[in-house]
């Protein structure tokens, strides 16, 4: 090849061009705060799958502390008490005489149980009084909490999201690759189920259906395929007919080698922001159904139902809790809004 570039001289050879992809991801490299929101949703997708795989905070339901044992770098000093709340807490574990030992009918049974204590030594260990970020009404360390709620919730809205788009692809490439009467059938269905507002929808689903991750992501993926399937349909009705769709008709391509094989491919890079933004939608979802008691069953933890329990808890004065999911949600959703904005620019075929 060189030898004919020099042996014709003027000639000069165009360098291949980038597919859309490696276009995009240069111009992602380039967008430095969309670049850092990757890296961060990325670290907390490393996060998730650790705890899918219980590597990390595999022992989030351990008791290991008092309850709302403060947070340590809370507590001045050793020597300084404990809050009057867990001191509190303490005090209510203590026996409360309700009666007299002469109307007490079990009393004789269990001053003689009494006397066969000291052979039952105690070998737990003692609790906590303090934790690195505190602890819950069970002495359950807040951290590890935190970190199997959070993996929990990306799980519930990754697979959601999935699920969701998948419906909504094929309801929405049906429609507007076919037209005519499949159209107006999806048409009409697609508006009787926009007609009922989202929130009705996902309670009424939830409460049907019962708490656990596997029914929640039903209920969010039955509910959240319609903005999916407007954008698909609207994409095939306007790719359907161009150049490269009719030559593959030409040589007798099938209607499902032409839908998925050559339009979908054409498609990807919205898909991709749509799954974005569904993935971040899914998991407030999930936050709200939890705090409301239709989301993960009761041995579960995720971030919504961390939020179910705060109420309680900040009435009494123990905040760690709130601020513990309020910082690891606040930074994934604003990390996964920066990036779905930062890949529908580098997406964006018009920017040059």
């Amino acid at each position: 090849m060189n030898a004919i570039v020099e042996a014709v001289p003027g000639l000069k050879i165009e360098p291949a061009s980038k597919s859309l992809w490696a276009l995009g991801w240069q111009r992602l490299k380039r967008n430095k705060v969309g670049f850092i929101a990757l890296w961060v949703v990325v670290a907390y997708l490393l996060i998730a799958v650790g705890g899918w795989l219980n590597i990390v905070a595999s022992n989030w339901s351990e008791e290991v502390a008092v309850p709302y044992a403060p947070p340590s770098w809370v507590t001045k000093s050793k020597d300084e008490q404990l809050p009057a709340k867990t001191a509190t807490a303490a005090a209510a574990t203590q026996p409360i005489v309700t009666m007299l030992p002469s109307e007490d009918p079990l009393a004789k049974e269990l001053e003689a149980a009494q006397k066969n204590t000291a052979k039952y030594a105690d070998n737990s260990p003692a609790k906590l009084e303090t934790m690195p970020f505190g602890a819950d009404l069970r002495g359950r360390g807040v951290i590890e909490k935190t970190i199997k709620g959070t993996s929990t919730s990306i799980f519930v809205g990754i697979f959601g999201a999935v699920l969701a788009l998948s419906i909504g692809t094929i309801l929405g490439a049906v429609s507007g690759y076919f037209g005519g009467k499949v159209d107006d059938f999806f048409t009409w269905f697609y508006s009787i189920f926009t007609s009922v507002p989202d929130m009705l929808l996902l309670l009424s689903f939830a409460a049907v259906s019962g708490r656990g991750i596997s029914t929640i992501i039903m209920v969010m993926a039955l509910t959240s395929w319609t903005g999916t399937y407007r954008l698909v349909r609207a994409e095939y009705m306007k790719l359907k007919n161009r150049e490269y769709v009719q030559a593959a008709d030409a040589i007798g391509a099938s209607h499902y080698r032409r839908m998925f094989v050559h339009i979908l491919p054409n498609i990807s890079h919205l898909l991709l922001v749509q799954f974005s933004l569904m993935t971040v939608a899914l998991i407030k979802y999930e936050a709200i159904l939890s705090f409301l008691g239709f989301g993960v069953g009761v041995r579960q933890v995720s971030l919504g139902s961390m939020l179910a329990e705060t109420p309680a808890e900040l009435v009494q004065g123990f905040w760690w809790q709130m601020l513990a999911v309020t910082i690891a949600m606040s930074v994934l959703v604003t990390a996964f809004s920066l990036l779905v904005d930062a890949l529908r620019d580098a997406l964006d075929p018009k920017v040059k």
